[in-house]
């Protein structure tokens, strides 16, 4: 099984990075934050409490999830747009610390990948828990205001100010939750992608790839 990790925080690169590199390798790739984000959606959706655990964790295990390359499912309804939506955005924290639901996607997140024969991944905790033995990971960076403006430009509801808020906000909540917190691999090649443009950053990642192999 080939599996690439791409971690990082919001708004590095990862699912640019990684779509380009899938395509390029030929695998399937898997946005696993998408995947927190549908669970979220869907407590929502029901009038759920996102921050409460039980809710929480009820929903992943009982949910249905497609998640596809350009649109995400979340018990047959097209929820592609309102999963990056504020209210989403705002609650996902919450349920991505919930260590039931962190449990449950990562099976999924598995089994996902055995069904394929490997992919491309992208998250926050794919080559530090998901596949600590994936064959490359990569551990993406920039600048907080380069991510910022990033993730603005995909948020149109939303000012700059408020989404530099809202990364700050998920960093500090990231990082430090209990459960599965966002770091560095030790084995991981850190990329800061702050200035860089994607084809550069995707083809030094290919050539480690092949270092990597053939080394």
């Amino acid at each position: 099984m080939r599996v690439i990790a791409i971690d990082g925080p919001a708004g590095s690169g990862k699912s640019t990075v990684a779509r380009a590199l899938a395509a390029a390798l030929g695998l399937q790739y898997l946005d696993t934050g998408a995947m927190y984000r549908a669970v979220t959606f869907a407590v929502l959706r029901s009038g759920g409490d996102p921050g409460d655990p039980d809710t929480a964790a009820a929903t992943a295990r009982s949910v249905e999830l497609d998640i596809g390359l350009d649109r995400v499912l979340v018990d047959g309804f097209d929820a592609t747009l309102e999963i990056r939506g504020p209210e989403v955005t705002r609650a996902v924290s919450a349920v991505a610390a919930n260590p039931a639901v962190r449990r449950e996607l990562v099976a999924r997140q598995r089994e996902w990948a055995r069904q394929r024969g490997g992919g491309v991944l992208e998250g926050r905790d794919i080559g530090t828990v998901v596949f600590p033995d994936a064959e490359l990971k990569v551990y993406l960076t920039a600048d907080p205001a380069e991510r910022a403006r990033r993730r603005a430009k995909e948020v149109t509801d939303l000012d700059y100010e408020t989404v530099a808020a809202d990364l700050a906000r998920r960093d500090a909540l990231d990082s430090n939750r209990e459960v599965d917190p966002l770091m560095e691999a030790g084995d991981a090649v850190v990329v800061d992608t702050t200035g860089l443009d994607i084809e550069g950053v995707v083809t030094s990642v290919l050539a480690l790839l092949k270092e990597n192999t053939d080394g």
